[in-house]
């Protein structure tokens, strides 16, 4: 499967908790407040931003090893 695939899925998955925790019964709150904080809203914010901005840090990734990798060469040499 495709990394995209991948990660929408997982967003939407982890999406569908905090949509239970903004719609369920007041007193119901202190029971789902945890997880939804600590787990699921950081998911899927971290997921998101991968799908949107994933490419740059890809690329800064890249192109810092490969930085490190020349200079590396260098000091063989």
């Amino acid at each position: 499967m495709n990394q995209r695939t991948i990660l929408r899925w997982i967003h939407i998955i982890f999406a569908i908790p905090i949509l239970g925790y903004i719609y369920s019964p007041f007193e119901r709150l202190p029971d789902y407040a945890p997880p939804t904080r600590y787990v699921f809203l950081p998911v899927m914010v971290l997921s998101g931003l991968w799908m949107w901005k994933g490419h740059l840090l890809r690329r800064l990734i890249s192109k810092r090893s490969s930085e490190m990798n020349t200079a590396s060469e260098r000091e063989l040499i």
